[in-house]
């Protein structure tokens, strides 16, 4: 059942195991969030609360708030929880680090970067212990206007050192499917198959996006915007053309992320305006979020483009793969096997998704590798094995080309170095120790 239809005792479901304190649980996805009666008492939340900016309280017949925070008004709640400390976000990054290196990642974009993040990774990359490479997504906030591009571009100056590069804008067109947030070209449909009048929720309005957009690009910043639907797809990929139009076309590395739907006639614009679609690969499977909370949902057209990585391609377009740890694992070796094969590896489910999706092995890699390097805008220094590229690899303890899509996720990293020094070695490698 969907999100919306099944909210009318949320908080009142929490408040009878947490009623005393308030209470918030995140989505999975970070896109909503369950609170209960006291959190919502607490952030002063109630009927006459508007709904903010890129954002929606979920409400009953009469309008009080019912405990459901969909997108932007989850920060009425979660604003004021306790933050981490400075201290906890460099240990943070630190942890990140580690189990990235173990997983065989030496380089990220990190999709979100707020100003205490960003001094984190600021105080680490000025000591020259930032030894994973970052590239780093200020957000454009919503319901602020072009005065945040001093700000951003301040940022950008200060965010970028040593292997990290805040070079890149934020923008959320839109949010997911599985709580009716997602930008549809086709209305969503209820529990019986039918149209309903819900296209989704526009993060901006669309004259915004286009203005923001075209403001970014002008000073020069990549733009990475948030794209499930494929309404909000076609409608970034709008915002986009009419910024190369304004500003003139140059090497820019604009991003959609996910790209969970996209309609046929819009997979050639990818290559006609440069843009890198940001793709996570583990998602394009039969699980239950895919069989019970999207298909059942969304019209049939919209269905038989979901997770369009193979037709991206096929029209000419760059391919770059991302995990949005954390919501998703970040390990590569997943990912790959669920590309090349569109179901989970160590899954019960045989049946892939839209077959006619999948990838070979050798594309797979490249955007996990070379194509990933290209949205960092660090392709020239890293991502392939060529003379003259720093030696950032991972070794493995198998040829991924002899395996099974599903027995990927059995290769084990014995090594992973960073300009060929080992950030990480398998107690039984020999370079460990």
């Amino acid at each position: 059942m969907p999100q919306r239809a099944a909210t009318s005792r949320a908080a009142a479901a929490l408040d009878a195991i947490v009623p005393d304190r308030p209470a918030v649980l995140s989505n999975r996805d970070y896109h909503g969030a369950w609170v209960n009666s006291r959190a919502l008492e607490l952030a002063g939340v109630t009927a006459a609360t508007p709904d903010p900016p890129g954002g929606r309280i979920e409400r009953d017949a009469r309008g009080a708030p019912v405990g459901m925070l969909q997108e932007h008004a989850m920060h009425l709640v979660l604003d004021r929880a306790p933050a981490p400390t400075h201290a906890d976000r460099v240990e943070g990054i630190r942890a990140a680090e580690d189990y990235y290196f173990s997983l065989g990642i030496t380089a990220c974009q990190d999709a979100l970067v707020d100003r205490e993040w960003q001094a984190a990774y600021e105080q680490l990359a000025r000591a020259g212990e930032l030894r994973l490479r970052v590239r780093g997504s200020l957000e454009w906030q919503p319901g602020g206007d072009e005065r945040q591009l001093a700000e951003l571009v301040e940022r950008r100056s200060s965010g970028t050192l040593g292997r990290l590069a805040c070079g890149n804008v934020k923008f959320f067109h839109d949010g997911v499917v599985e709580n009716r947030t997602a930008a549809m070209l086709d209305p969503y449909l209820d529990a019986d198959g039918r149209p309903t009048d819900e296209y989704g929720l526009d993060q901006y309005p669309l004259a915004e996006l286009e203005r923001f957009v075209r403001l970014c690009d002008a000073e020069g910043f990549g733009v990475h915007i948030h794209t499930i639907g494929d309404r909000a797809v076609r409608e970034s990929l709008d915002v986009l053309e009419a910024a190369i139009r304004a500003n003139g076309r140059r090497d820019a590395r604009h991003q959609l992320a996910h790209v969970q739907f996209a309609h046929q006639d819009d997979l050639p614009r990818f290559r006609a305006l440069g843009v890198i679609a940001n793709v996570t690969p583990l998602w394009a499977r039969l699980e239950a979020y895919v069989t019970e909370l999207t298909i059942p949902f969304v019209s049939a057209r919209a269905s038989a483009g979901m997770y369009p990585f193979a037709s991206i391609l096929r029209a000419g377009g760059a391919l770059a793969f991302g995990s949005d740890w954390s919501v998703s694992t970040p390990d590569p070796l997943r990912q790959l096997a669920t590309a090349v094969a569109r179901i989970d590896p160590d899954g019960d489910v045989t049946e892939a998704l839209l077959p006619g999706e999948r990838l070979d092995l050798g594309a797979a890699i490249a955007a996990q590798t070379i194509g990933a390097a290209h949205a960092c805008a660090i392709d020239r220094q890293t991502g392939s094995i060529e003379v003259g590229k720093l030696a950032d690899l991972v070794v493995l303890d198998r040829d991924l080309h002899r395996l099974a899509p599903a027995e990927y996720i059995e290769a084990r990293v014995l090594a992973t170095l960073v300009e060929g020094e080992v950030m990480y070695a398998a107690a039984d490698s020999e370079l460990s120790g």
